[in-house]
């Protein structure tokens, strides 16, 4: 247990240690240490509003789908992104996923929208072109099955 305990302080002291700060006007620009699907590091933005923190995505990842091909525009998409929204408690606003923090649960909203940002940047696997070639692949393979004929 107490080996444990010492290999997770050792794993919150490095998650500290991989996340950086930069002021951008009157945001913080809170660099994480997670990848998206293209290898870049998550970024979130925090600003104090009212007694509390706005913290968002500034669009990124919805915005870096719709680059990439994969339209959440359809019923089914968007049921699917308000699911994953939806489970992190996570709103949509203007393209950018975004959460309201308190002092107390600054952390958990913080965690929940990468968490959110990762899930949502999943739906990529979504897009037609990568559909297309999965639904391919399994029909080809489908075709020649030997149990098939």
């Amino acid at each position: 247990m107490e080996e444990i305990k010492t290999l997770i302080d050792q794993y919150v002291a490095w998650l500290g240690s991989k996340i950086t700060l930069r002021q951008v006007a009157d945001w913080i620009e809170i660099t994480t240490p997670y990848l998206d699907r293209n290898n870049d590091y998550l970024q979130i933005y925090a600003r104090r509003q009212n007694g509390s923190y706005i913290l968002t995505d500034d669009g990124y990842i919805l915005d870096e789908l719709e680059i990439s091909g994969c339209k959440l525009e359809s019923p089914k998409r968007s049921a699917l992104l308000e699911m994953i929204l939806n489970g992190f408690g996570v709103k949509l606003v203007n393209g950018a996923m975004e959460v309201s923090a308190s002092k107390d649960d600054f952390p958990l909203r913080k965690h929940n929208l990468v968490q959110a940002m990762l899930a949502v940047n999943d739906l990529f696997y979504l897009a037609s072109p990568m559909v297309t070639s999965l639904f391919l692949e399994d029909v080809i393979a489908w075709l020649y099955s030997p149990t098939q004929f």
